[in-house]
């Protein structure tokens, strides 16, 4: 099977597979505060991560490209939602692209329809400094991220096997890159040995991507004939992954993925300590399902469930969400239990 090939294979089982029964943002219940002072009008929804200023904390996470007409097709309905919403966007990998240049168009037509928005270029650790580069030219990216897809790959048929390169590569990249690196997982979490691992290598900009989402170990099982289901749960939980890791480093900047169902869920990720949060599978799934205008207005409905929360929270900055008090139960807090003793 061709890379591009593989990559609408991805699509087409994303969409189709099940999600886990318990999403374990259900574990997280923020403590309401009934005497609320503010004017919802005057709640501002715009984010700061670093060097990156976002209009929202909501993002577009990486999904497609390099899959022929049909992936840039998606990417730019995504990529003017995306603009007309005021949110930034991940690509997929551009490995596809870069190593075959007629994928390029599947990608920089992201660019061309949003040309002044926040874009996220993304390459896999496996990737050479100069092709971390040429894939930010590519976009006229604002940031990098470097996916992380360990099990992903092991399952995958056609996967890697060696990563005996991997730190190095990292390393270098960071040394190029001419803006932002974030360095992201794919559904399994990051715990907090390999934060301090990639904290310890320079890595400041982090993406927890935990389990609860897009279940890559489903995806990719169901293209093989014999899967290796004993992994399908593999992986730290979204809310425990970002527990491990907020009040790690005062300069380390946090952002959230992996299970984001709503815009209730991305105010819990805030009020846990990440700085902003991405969805990929569900916003995917109502572009494909219900087209543009639709998925448009999903985006602004999470965008007003935020600013619900925040306005039960007294918050008028996005920031102003961490540390607001929560209670956690379940599977949750016996993780974090267990890792905080």
């Amino acid at each position: 099977m061709s890379r591009s090939e593989r990559k609408i294979d991805h699509i087409r089982h994303a969409l189709g597979h099940e999600r886990e029964f318990h999403n374990h943002f259900d574990d997280v219940q923020i403590v309401h505060q009934s005497l609320a002072e503010l004017d919802f009008h005057q709640i501002s929804i715009a984010s700061q991560v670093g060097e990156l200023n976002l209009s929202s904390p909501l993002f577009v996470n990486a999904m497609t490209g390099g899959g022929g007409r049909e992936t840039e097709r998606i990417n730019r309905e995504l990529a003017v939602v995306a603009k007309q919403a005021g949110i930034s966007m991940a690509v997929g990998s551009q490995m596809s692209a870069l190593k075959n240049p007629e994928e390029r168009r599947t990608y920089e037509v992201v660019r061309e329809e949003n040309p002044e928005g926040i874009l996220f270029a993304n390459v896999g650790s496996e990737a050479t400094p100069d092709q971390a580069v040429e894939a930010v030219r590519m976009l006229g990216a604002n940031a990098l991220q470097i996916h992380i897809n360990t099990l992903q790959e092991l399952i995958m048929p056609e996967g890697d096997r060696d990563f005996t390169k991997r730190s190095v590569n990292i390393k270098r990249i960071l040394e190029r890159s001419p803006v932002p690196v974030i360095v992201k997982e794919v559904g399994y979490g990051m715990s907090k040995e390999t934060v301090d691992k990639l904290y310890d290598m320079g890595v400041r900009y982090i993406d927890v991507g935990g389990r609860g989402g897009t279940n890559f170990s489903k995806v990719e099982n169901m293209r093989r004939e014999r899967p290796f289901a004993s992994f399908n749960n593999w992986g730290i939980p979204t809310p425990s992954s970002i527990l491990e890791n907020a009040a790690r480093y005062s300069d380390l900047h946090l952002f959230a993925s992996g299970g984001i169902r709503n815009g209730l869920d991305g105010s819990k990720a805030l009020v846990l300590g990440a700085q902003a949060f991405g969805m990929a599978g569900a916003l995917l799934k109502v572009l494909v399902e219900e087209g543009p205008d639709n998925l448009l207005s999903a985006v602004d409905h999470i965008h007003q469930e935020v600013k619900m929360a925040m306005m039960l929270l007294n918050c008028t900055k996005t920031q102003e969400l961490k540390g607001k008090p929560y209670v956690l139960y379940g599977q949750t807090k016996d993780w974090y239990d267990q890792r905080n003793p």
